[in-house]
């Protein structure tokens, strides 16, 4: 613990407050008789407390609200309330109630947490990140607030997506919060309703671009190279146009990699696992159709694609096992508006040209009544896009279709889990971006996954600062992948979820993260250690909440 400061000043460091769970021998040593009330309470005592205070708030926002303040308070007793509610709370943390944060980000906020890196202090971005509460940092999250969730551009309110990414770093992979640091860089925003609202609090001005954009993310990495250059990075809700040149550029220049393309496709890939292994398939008999075909799509795709070479599978017939379809239709060699990762799943236009409806267009439709389709993963947005008739027409040539509507928030998911299983009378393998309740069909309860990055970015985050990784690899998610597919429920049960649950997640992270810390000494590129010491070494790394006594002020 740092020195402790004391009276009010104390009571104000979310860190190190304690709240009424301050002993009287500590209520003495920092002046905080008559601060507090008179009984000392445990955090048992104060968790029950405010488990009711949360229940009295009336919609997801408030409380989401509640928990915030809760955070900037006490952070021991945030955590600790989240890991006694954690399938309650995770949702209203973060996803889906996380994107009304954002969306209101200006008109709740309420104190700074994290830091707001502006366009207009460009060349002052040292000394902001000098600023930041706390000297030592092993995790950041940063994002331009660009395309966030499934709601868009968000200008500064994305800040609120580094926040809940980081309470769950926390609260999952146990990466000390005090150690994290959420970061918004506030290039301007093309929202024209933020930039109209008086109480936004970003900087009024469209968005910067080009070069400009470039040169400012670079000013940016160096300042962090140079100021904390041990420091896992972490990009959040870029846009596809930026995300994927932003990530290959800095890969391999420090600790870093990129949620929305990695991530998911590291728990899409665990997912995906996890079904075949519950429907007693092979992995390398899959066909995949992947409606949406963003970078987090092309991303899922390349870690598929890797895991049917690693099956047996040559480079070209694992390509060929892929259709991705954009609001452009399927991608083909005859398109002209397909991007460098675009192209690589382009499938020849003469084996497809007669699948065209008559407008000429192949759509999501005629795509699955020309293939064999047995996986179908929706990252559009596109709120109810897997029709019945589409589901249907998979159903028909598979025994146990796996479906994954992926897209978050709840209202922009492709099809609704129940009305998946009534459409294959029961036989699809179902996991969700968004939470969604079990579903009842045919006298079985059937648990539906929440295919959400919750799963492995807070065990990467782990691996890597425990092992002391100086690089994240593809390879390191793609471990934490197929550990995270070992402990799928589904394997012994087939109404269980194909994911394990939230309230185990935590047991779950220690385990990928001992996988992505094994790779990473693997690969060489963190120090080599028995697996005993990795293991030791992991759970030395994840704090638990619980208060410690304050260190006097020398």
């Amino acid at each position: 613990m740092p020195p402790a400061p004391h009276g009010l000043e104390l009571l104000s460091n979310q860190i190190l407050n304690k709240g009424t769970a301050f002993t009287d021998e500590e209520r003495s040593a920092y002046g905080l008789h008559g601060l507090l009330p008179q009984h000392v309470e445990t955090l048992e005592e104060q968790a029950i407390r405010a488990y009711g205070a949360f229940q009295r708030k009336e919609d997801a926002l408030e409380r989401h609200i509640y928990l915030r303040a809760l955070q900037d308070t006490n952070e021991v007793l945030f955590y600790r309330l989240l890991l006694d509610h954690i399938e309650e709370m995770a949702p209203i943390v973060y996803t889906p109630v996380v994107a009304l944060g954002c969306q209101q980000f200006s008109h709740i906020y309420r104190r700074p947490r994290g830091l707001f890196i502006s366009y207009p202090f460009r060349d002052s971005i040292a000394t902001l990140l000098r600023n930041r509460p706390n000297a030592e940092v092993d995790v950041i999250v940063v994002t331009d607030g660009e395309r966030i969730l499934g709601i868009g551009d968000q200008g500064v309110g994305g800040l609120g997506i580094p926040i809940g990414k980081l309470s769950l770093y926390t609260l999952i992979g146990g990466i000390h919060p005090a150690r994290t640091l959420p970061i918004v860089l506030d290039v301007g925003t093309n929202n024209a309703e933020l930039l109209r609202d008086p109480q936004y609090l970003g900087w009024r001005h469209e968005r910067i671009s080009g070069q400009a954009y470039y040169d400012f993310i670079d000013q940016f990495v160096t300042a962090v190279r140079h100021e904390l250059p041990r420091t896992c990075l972490q990009w959040e809700d870029f846009a596809k146009p930026h995300a994927r040149p932003i990530l290959d550029r800095y890969r391999d220049q420090l600790l870093t990699f990129n949620d929305d393309i990695q991530g998911t496709a590291a728990v899409t890939l665990g997912t995906i696992l996890s079904a075949v292994k519950a429907a007693r398939q092979n992995v390398k008999d899959i066909q995949v159709t992947i409606f949406g075909a963003g970078a987090a799509s092309i991303g899922v795709a390349d870690y598929l694609r890797d895991a049917l070479v690693s099956a047996g599978l040559s480079e070209a017939d694992a390509r060929s096992r892929f259709s991705i379809v954009n609001s452009g239709g399927l991608l083909h060699s005859g398109r002209t508006d397909l991007s460098t990762e675009q192209v690589v799943y382009a499938q020849p236009l003469d084996r497809v040209r007669a699948w065209a409806n008559p407008s000429g267009k192949i759509g999501l439709t005629e795509v699955i009544a020309h293939t064999s389709t047995s996986v179908l993963i929706g990252l559009s947005t596109v709120a109810g896009s897997f029709t019945e008739s589409i589901v249907r027409e998979m159903t028909r040539k598979t025994a146990r279709p796996i479906i994954l509507p992926l897209s978050n928030p709840t209202d922009k998911c492709e099809a609704k889990p129940a009305d998946l299983l009534q459409w294959t009378e029961g036989r699809a393998l179902v996991a969700t971006g968004s939470p969604f309740a079990p579903v009842e069909y045919n006298g079985r309860r059937i648990a539906i996954a929440q295919c959400n990055n919750v799963y492995v970015f807070p065990a990467v985050g782990l691996g890597a600062v425990a092992s002391r990784a100086t690089r994240i690899t593809d390879a390191m998610l793609q471990a934490a992948a197929r550990t995270l597919a070992e402990h799928s429920p589904a394997l012994a049960d087939a109404n269980a979820s194909l994911l394990p649950p939230l309230a185990t997640v935590r047991d779950t992270a220690l385990a990928l993260a001992v996988a992505v810390g094994a790779e990473a000494q693997r690969s060489g590129i963190a120090p080599a250690s028995s697996n005993d010491d990795l293991v030791r070494r992991v759970r030395q790394t994840q704090w638990l909440p619980h208060y410690a006594s304050p260190q006097p002020t020398p």
